[in-house]
């Protein structure tokens, strides 16, 4: 069964620094691309950043660019994302994803509060 386990949220300044861990289980991580999304409150889910399996090639929302690193270990099955340069609007609980043929598999997510 899949399972995606998000941490590493909580509540820091503006400027600051995050880094957020996704424990993966139930499947090939090895084999599968990652995904990294957010949902503000009273937004639509935001696509943030995704990673190939082997973390060959990453890409990144605009918002995201220049701030945030996604990465991955799949020795240990987990997912990262480091994000700098926190902004108030980047207030938002933090979702890793996985994409299996039509269906999307997500966590219970982790929250993220930038406030100063």
């Amino acid at each position: 069964q899949v399972r995606l386990v998000e941490s590493g949220g909580g509540l820091i300044h503006p400027g600051g620094s995050l880094r957020l861990s996704c424990a993966a289980s139930g499947f090939s991580f090895r084999n599968s691309a990652m995904n990294w999304y957010r949902q503000a409150p009273e937004k639509e889910r935001e696509w943030v950043a995704v990673i190939s399996r082997d973390g060959g090639w990453t890409n990144y929302a605009d918002s995201a660019k220049g701030r945030f690193t996604i990465s991955r270990d799949n020795n240990n099955n987990t997912l990262y994302l480091q994000m700098n340069s926190l902004k108030p609007e980047d207030t938002a609980v933090y979702y890793c994803a996985l994409r299996l043929g039509v269906y999307d598999y997500w966590g219970q997510g982790t929250q993220v509060t930038v406030t100063v």
